[in-house]
């Protein structure tokens, strides 16, 4: 990574480098450094906090996804990642977060990115225990 990119294109870059395949370990610095660099970037911090997720960082993960989640409330990803980390982090509260993120499905291109993204996780780490139980509630 080097600070001559901007921080547009390192986030770019770094999503084409998760959708071609690459292991979520070596893209948390890529959004680490998107992070740092531009602080009040929401889906930098939805990004960190499912490759958190993926890479069984549940503390890590609900710290960024809480960000996300103050930066931009009607994001129904940040939620899913907020409510799966409260999940593996023993939290309180999750239902809260189901039943906002069902109200947000509402919207047909929001369900269809979340259900994208639940499909991809499952893909990636097929065990997934929360995703499971985040799915199995918000899609019922």
């Amino acid at each position: 990574m080097t600070t001559t990119q901007t921080v547009e294109d390192l986030f770019n870059d770094g999503i084409e480098r998760y959708q071609a395949g690459e292991a979520a370990d070596t893209l948390i610095p890529v959004f680490k450094e998107v992070c740092d660099r531009a602080q009040r970037n929401a889906p930098a911090w939805t990004c960190l906090a499912w490759l958190y997720l993926i890479e069984d960082k549940p503390a890590l993960a609900y710290k960024a996804a809480q960000k996300a989640v103050k930066l931009n409330p009607q994001d129904p990803q940040s939620r899913v990642n907020l409510a799966m980390a409260m999940l593996e982090t023993g939290q309180k509260g999750v239902r809260s977060h189901i039943e906002i993120i069902q109200q947000l499905m509402m919207v047909p291109e929001l369900s269809a990115e979340v259900e994208q993204s639940l499909a991809d996780g499952l893909k990636r780490k097929p065990d997934w225990t929360s995703l499971r139980k985040v799915k199995a509630w918000i899609l019922e």
